[in-house]
């Protein structure tokens, strides 16, 4: 009896161990069930699906500095048919600087006298005469001496030089072509809404940029040019990208700004502008030259350039009016103020 009571003890006391240690297990896993349903799950990062980017096919011509126009116009030929897609070619600037013949409305001949009833006490000089019509003294340079010398001013009595119409409210408009690195100049003349363009350039644009709405570092809208333009020569010196350079390897021997964004414009316009074509040295040592190879090409940081006599005769013509850029993929998408006509209205 004593050992068969001492066996039921045991197995008593085995039994209320193992509850207890089952019991403690479940409590232990009940803790452990609270505190996984009290952290948060992992977030599951699902991925965004690629950006296109815009105008695959303009920035795929650029990066292979595709000449657009020229491969056009070969097929055009091989068809037999003439283009009616091109830019048009214009070239008023005899009419504009020239002082016989039929002029542009816009300007009118003046012969030097040095007493004028505008200025009293002193004799006026070409500088006057420059801000008497609102004409930069390189407009009136250039017509002076017939020629492209934006600088000569020797003047003497009945000298004929033209000057711009001071009853005329003239806005020029720079009309920039990104697929065919064309660029129009107009003129519009205010008072009868007429657009006449003036002349056509080759330009360089940006480098090739798939994720710019342009296909290149160039960007799309309207700007107006601002007043701090600058001339330079070999041997000037400036600041560029916080480095003292010649001003002339970087942008040529003109600089026109863009002052501020006016419409849909794909980029601010600060440090944007239209200047020349950089100059460069063949050698160490040698004369600078002027890189006209950047021209027809997508190879800047997105300014517009132009050859030297290009932009040299732009800057004569816009400093002293109010002026626009408007940069558009294809010239026929181009909104632009007034009705263009090819014979102006006197």
């Amino acid at each position: 009896m004593i050992i068969l009571g001492s066996v039921i003890l045991f197995i008593g006391i085995g039994t209320v161990a193992i509850i207890k240690k089952n019991g403690k297990q479940d409590v232990k896993s009940a803790k452990a069930l609270a505190t996984e349903l009290k952290t948060p799950l992992p977030q599951k990062k699902i991925p965004l699906p690629a950006t296109q980017p815009i105008q695959p096919a303009l920035a795929t011509a650029t990066a292979q500095k595709v000449d657009v126009q020229t491969s056009t116009n070969t097929k055009l030929q091989q068809a037999g048919t003439v283009s009616t897609e091109d830019f048009p070619s214009v070239d008023r600037m005899q009419q504009l600087f020239g002082t016989t013949g039929n002029k542009l409305p816009i300007v009118e001949t003046i012969s030097y006298t040095s007493r004028v009833d505008w200025l009293k006490g002193r004799p006026a000089w070409i500088a006057d005469y420059a801000t008497h019509y609102a004409t930069s003294r390189h407009f009136i340079a250039r017509s002076l001496n017939g020629r492209s010398d934006y600088f000569t001013q020797k003047v003497s009595t009945a000298s004929r030089f033209n000057v711009f119409r001071r009853d005329k409210e003239i806005q020029f408009y720079l009309l920039v072509d990104v697929s065919r690195c064309k660029m129009g100049l107009y003129y519009l003349d205010v008072g009868i809404n007429e657009r006449v363009l003036l002349k056509t350039y080759d330009v360089g644009l940006g480098r090739p940029d798939a994720q710019s709405p342009s296909g290149c570092l160039t960007p799309l809208g309207i700007y107006s040019l601002g007043s701090k333009i600058a001339i330079y020569k070999p041997g000037v010196i400036g600041q560029f990208m916080n480095k003292s350079v010649e001003m002339v390897r970087v942008f040529g021997t003109r600089w026109i700004p863009f002052e501020q964004e006016f419409e849909g414009c794909t980029a601010p316009a600060k440090g944007l502008g239209f200047h020349g074509a950089p100059y460069y040295e063949e050698s160490p040592g040698s004369l600078l030259i002027e890189n006209r190879k950047c021209i027809r090409t997508y190879d800047s940081d997105g300014c517009i350039r132009l050859n030297s006599e290009d932009v040299e005769e732009i800057f004569s013509i816009v400093i002293t009016k109010p002026s626009f850029a408007v940069i558009v993929k294809d010239f026929r998408q181009a909104k632009l103020p007034g009705v263009e006509v090819t014979t102006p209205s006197r």
